[in-house]
């Protein structure tokens, strides 16, 4: 019996272990992306398997505190002005979940994807060469004090129910644990059992080459549409001509939004403009991943040097980098760890996929038999291959114990 090929388009973390799971399967694959694979927002992350990441953006309280964030040249909260117009029904809908019965909604929905991704990524690079990318640490959560910590309770709260029990340290201690920290942080909330990868835009391109030993393909192509016979899939066009296949999977990222248009499908997905700089040739780097709270941003001692991630800014995906959220990182950055030198520095803008619900879109469209496996906003890097696993196991038919009703990708329903 002929196997059944399987199109993917977007070569990040996510298509990439899709990929690479179905070959595993015995399914014939290609791998389509418009550029460098791993290069989108799969490159510019925080580099953190962050497990416990298991809590919205949207939690309780946030639709009165956000004006004063905005207003606030001291937050990492930034806005494009002219592009609120266009920005707003999104916005409304993200908003009407700040608020704890869809905060605990969503969370349960995160932590079957995020909660065991040290293990997921292990059991996709197991031996391969792609393995040496993948790190085990501890993740720190860094405060100015206990009172700070304390008022983040209903967010630990959350990470407890999940699982996840931090260890403090507090007053000098914290200079112990973590050198490179200034006497401002004054208490550190440590998780156990996670991980990071060295060089995320490396990592993934060396799985496409572990795609490409397993029999699997890997083509530069832009996809255009789709062809389907009586709603069925039966070929992807794209500007390298037409894949003709059984089965596709969308997993390109914000750009996913127009392929879902084309099948009636509106989604409501923002690209939210993250930062990043590396520090290169650093004179101290953590010991361990850690999230500066009062900044923000996370800071990962990777193979590049110090690379601290993070800022928020919304409108939209002009390649254009704007300089107040990049100033405000580089201040955090000096304020909580000021005997950091360094010998250069390297700039980043990316584009995290963001439904207005912060949950990702996994699952088949319609019966279309073409898959939606996109929409991760923060927990792309840490959710990628759980999320391979569970698309690969809805095309082999495979039945899983998790519940991935959250991740409907018609749940927004449809409509031009």
């Amino acid at each position: 019996m002929k196997s059944q090929h399987v199109v993917i388009i977007g070569a990040g973390i996510v298509g990439t272990a899709s990929a690479i799971w179905l070959r595993r399967a015995g399914f014939e694959v290609t791998l389509l992306d418009k550029g460098t694979p791993g290069m989108g927002a799969s490159y510019g992350n925080g580099c953190i398997l962050a497990n416990s990441s298991v809590v919205p953006v949207t939690g309780p309280g946030l639709l009165k505190k956000s004006p004063f964030y905005l207003a606030d040249p001291r937050f990492p909260l930034f806005m494009r002005w002219s592009y609120l117009p266009k920005l707003l029904p999104w916005l409304i809908k993200y908003m009407s979940n700040a608020n704890e019965g869809d905060t605990r909604r969503i969370s349960q929905g995160l932590t079957t994807i995020v909660s065991d991704s040290l293990e997921q990524h292990k059991a996709l690079t197991a031996h391969t060469s792609a393995a040496k990318w993948v790190q085990e640490s501890n993740y720190s959560f860094a405060y100015t004090d206990r009172a700070a910590y304390d008022a983040e309770a209903f967010t630990w709260q959350l990470r407890r129910e999940a699982g996840f029990v931090p260890e403090l340290i507090e007053g000098a201690a914290v200079q112990e644990e973590e050198p490179i920290l200034g006497p401002n942080t004054r208490l550190l909330a440590v998780l156990k059992g996670h991980g990071y990868i060295l060089s995320p835009g490396l990592y993934v391109q060396d799985l496409v080459t572990l795609l490409k030993e397993l029999g699997g393909k890997f083509l530069q192509a832009e996809v255009k549409d789709f062809a389907l016979d009586n709603g069925k899939v039966t070929a992807v066009d794209t500007s390298n001509g037409r894949f003709h296949c059984d089965k596709a999977i969308v997993s390109s990222g914000i750009w996913s939004k127009p392929l879902m248009q084309k099948l009636g499908l509106t989604v409501p997905l923002e690209a939210e403009r993250g930062y990043h700089i590396v520090f290169k040739q650093p004179s101290q780097k953590p010991r361990n991943p850690m999230m500066l709270v009062a900044g923000k941003f996370v800071a990962t001692a990777m193979d590049q040097g110090l690379r601290c991630a993070g800022v928020v800014e919304f409108g939209g995906i002009t390649e254009k980098r704007s300089k107040a959220p990049l100033k405000l990182l580089r201040r955090k950055v000096r304020e909580v760890f000021p005997n950091l030198t360094f010998a250069s520095e390297q700039e980043w803008l990316g584009y995290r996929p963001a439904p207005s619900d912060s949950l990702p879109l996994i699952g088949e469209i319609s019966g279309s038999g073409i898959f939606a496996a996109f929409g991760h906003h923060h927990i792309g890097l840490t959710g990628g291959p759980k999320t391979g696993r569970l698309v690969a196991d809805l095309i082999s038919g495979n039945h899983s114990n998790y519940d991935i009703r959250p991740f409907e990708p018609m749940r927004f329903g449809s409509g031009k």
